[in-house]
């Protein structure tokens, strides 16, 4: 049976005629930069993550970014994140004259370790980003404790969390501000490129808005110099329309989940993805670790089931920051889970019996590759 990593098109079907008539409202309105679709968005997507402002932008580099910048992190600063992460984290950072200071994750949440933190604060440090990879949030109290002591902003880079909880409160909710990526295979996705800024600052919020459109206040008042990083109206009426729909795709993504962790429970050298006591998991990525990692990936091909890996390369191991020094063994606990990661087929619409194949195939390889004794 062929498992594909995602399945836009099945999604796609699911909700054609309301992707279709709220396509149809943009180009009758001609509103296709910005305008109401995405300030309807934008009303919507604030009230789903329990802020008071939601930022349309192009992307969720965009917003992590225009983030940073509106909190006036800048030339000399130092912002503290974790290198097991897509590169758009650092990018920000490094976008607004900053430096990037990695530290290391905890090894079962593959979050930031908080007990981590306190060392890698210097005079520089002006703020914070946890990263919410594959759906997790991290362990916010202990951050936010750390951040208020030492007077840091916090920025949750929750670019593959939409509707993950930690203790009851929705990701992006906790920090100054949180970021938000609609790339296309995310939780919630766009039809393109967009992503938002999540804010309870309304001062903060109103500095974004200007910034992402040239830093206008109002038509042709220009209050500082900023840049295009508008959301465009199609995308905003998009994810409209998904958003109804995220509750019950993430339960979904969450059936799914537990489907795996109980097939794979009994196989040796497989590590499931853990879900922390504090949080909700929304399952983005669905990334088991093994010691097998390419074999197994190779086998799956074979059976024409489709995997992934994110991130083989960790940040601080990759050419564009080696200027940062850091060498192997930096932070071993990012190096190990990104030498064991697989990414397994995860999405609203996989069925029981496409987990079962891919489970069935897991097992059948490690069972063949594991040394008789």
């Amino acid at each position: 049976m062929r498992v594909p990593f995602l399945d836009l098109k099945t999604q796609y079907e699911s909700i054609r005629d309301e992707i279709a008539e709220a396509l149809q409202q943009v180009l009758d309105n001609t509103a296709f930069a910005g305008g109401r679709f995405v300030a309807n968005f934008e009303k919507d997507f604030a009230s789903f993550c329990g802020c008071e402002h939601a930022i349309g932008v192009s992307s969720g580099t965009s917003a992590l970014w225009i983030a940073l910048w509106a909190l006036g992190i800048g030339t000399g600063d130092e912002v503290i994140t974790v290198p097991n992460t897509f590169i758009a984290t650092a990018e920000a950072i490094s976008f607004c004259g900053a430096t990037p200071v990695f530290v290391d994750v905890d090894e079962r949440t593959y979050n930031m370790n908080p007990d981590l933190l306190e060392a890698a604060i210097t005079p520089k440090t002006k703020a914070i980003i946890p990263v919410n990879l594959f759906g997790q949030t991290a362990d916010m109290d202990p951050i936010m404790e750390i951040a208020r002591t030492r007077e840091l902003f916090v920025v949750e880079d929750a670019c593959q969390a939409h509707g993950a909880e930690y203790k009851g409160r929705r990701a992006g909710s906790i920090g100054d501000a949180g970021c938000f990526s609609f790339y296309p295979g995310k939780n919630l996705g766009a039809y393109g490129e967009a992503g938002a800024v999540v804010t309870n600052n309304a001062e903060l919020a109103e500095t974004m808005r200007a910034f992402r459109d040239h830093g206008q206040t109002k038509k042709s008042r220009h209050t500082m110099i900023g840049w295009n990083g508008r959301m465009d109206g199609f995308q905003g009426a998009v994810l409209s329309v998904k958003l109804k729909h995220l509750p019950a795709w993430n339960e979904a993504r969450r059936k799914n989940a537990k489907l795996y962790n109980r097939l794979l429970a009994d196989i040796d050298d497989v590590i499931t993805p853990a879900e922390a006591e504090y949080a909700k998991h929304i399952y983005h990525v669905y990334a088991i670790r093994t010691q097998n990692r390419d074999e197994l990936m190779s086998a799956l091909a074979e059976q024409d089931i489709s995997c992934g890996i994110h991130y083989p390369v960790p940040v601080h191991l990759q050419e564009a920051y080696a200027h940062l020094g850091h060498g192997r063994n930096s932070f071993p606990a990012a190096e190990k889970c990104a030498e064991e990661f697989v990414s397994l087929p995860m999405f609203a619409e996989l069925t029981p019996e496409q987990i079962e194949t891919v489970t069935s195939e897991i097992s059948r390889f490690l069972e063949r590759s594991t040394p008789r004794v």
